[in-house]
């Protein structure tokens, strides 16, 4: 019988020990998931879950019948999801008329686990998809002070007007780590004023520092802002003319910069200062409420900053530091709170009230 005993207890124990190992092994997505947080990347999940909880479908108020279509342009990278699906959660929970948004994604890779997650994270929101080509940037980008400035989707706002359809006249593009806290069909409705973009200026910024020392000894190049009085301008909000854009061939003119770009190097950072070279003191000039920018810190250590004085229509996390990472490392500045509730990613505490 004390054979028997043993035998059983035996059995028990491997018992348990082969369900513990079933549980274990029944459980990797959540695993993986917390794990890429803490890295800042997304992992991707098993094949049919969905990792960001769906959102709410907001309804048209009564006076958007004929209302104009608003179209917005981001691109689309796993890494920074998180903070496009709170952009758009934003954007369309204080839009009046939600169902006269329609997005336009560029991506520079076709990512079926992206794309699902959009589909069901909003189920009735209306978007298109656009390949960009890195390689039409490839030979002209020029290391920068930080390594996300260098990505080839960095410089896929400077090739809008090829990429996006013709009947597409007027485009707002918006960087993903951003909220919009008012409706967005304010800023869609700015008037250009003739003007091939419209954008919130910062004259008070030192606008010698975005180019280096060659570039302003050198007496031909910086005749370039001969005529103009040219401001610091954000590219992560901008009203653009696309017909206009075309007609002009803007794109032809920044790629020429970023040509030279690459023979003398006459600043350093990414896809911002071929827009100042062509556009600063050209553009129209919008309120400053409409890019509350700089929450991320500067470009190096992203340390905390404060809001700035004044109305806030739109909050901008541009920077080094992203509220999301901030959040989930423990150390978040007081700013990333104000994120927070836009953030519809599952493992998040912080949550969207229904």
């Amino acid at each position: 019988m004390a054979v028997s005993s043993t035998s059983h207890g035996l059995l028990s124990l491997l018992l348990l020990i082969l369900i513990h190992l079933l549980i274990f092994l029944h459980c990797p997505t959540h695993v993986a998931a917390t794990t890429g947080i803490r890295l800042g990347i997304i992992r991707k999940p098993s094949p049919n879950v969905a990792i960001f909880r769906e959102a709410p479908a907001f309804q048209n108020m009564d006076a958007c019948e004929h209302a104009e279509k608003i179209h917005i342009a981001m691109t689309l990278d796993s890494n920074y999801l998180r903070g496009t699906m709170a952009a758009m959660l934003s954007i369309l929970q204080h839009s009046m008329c939600p169902g006269i948004v329609e997005f336009h994604f560029l991506w520079a890779r076709f990512d079926p686990e992206v794309l699902s997650n959009i589909q069901s994270t909003f189920p009735y929101l209306n978007f298109n998809v656009y390949r960009f080509d890195s390689n039409r940037v490839r030979g002209k980008i020029s290391k920068s002070i930080r390594q996300a400035l260098d990505q080839p989707l960095n410089y896929a706002r400077i090739y809008l007007a090829d990429i996006l359809p013709v009947d597409v006249k007027r485009v707002l593009y918006l960087d993903s780590d951003l909220v919009v806290v008012d409706d967005v069909a304010k800023l869609w409705k700015v008037d250009l004023q003739g003007k091939v973009l419209a954008a919130p200026e910062y004259c008070h910024a030192n606008f010698t520092q975005y180019f280096t020392k060659s570039f302003w000894s050198d007496g031909e190049m910086s005749k370039t802002f001969e005529g103009r009085n040219p401001c610091y301008f954000n590219t992560g909000v901008m009203v653009v003319d696309v017909d206009k854009w075309r007609q002009g061939e803007y794109t032809k003119k920044m790629e020429e910069w970023m040509v030279l770009q690459k023979q003398k190097r006459i600043y350093h950072l990414g896809s911002l200062p071929p827009f100042l070279l062509v556009l600063a003191g050209d553009i129209t000039a919008v309120h400053h409420r409409w890019n509350q920018h700089g929450l991320g810190g500067d470009n190096l250590e992203g340390k905390c900053r404060s809001l700035h004085p004044g109305p806030i229509s739109l909050l901008h996390w541009s920077g080094k530091g992203k509220p999301w990472l901030r959040l989930d490392s423990r150390k978040p500045c007081t700013v990333d709170h104000l994120w927070a509730p836009y953030d519809l990613y599952r493992s998040s505490a912080h949550h969207f009230e229904e």
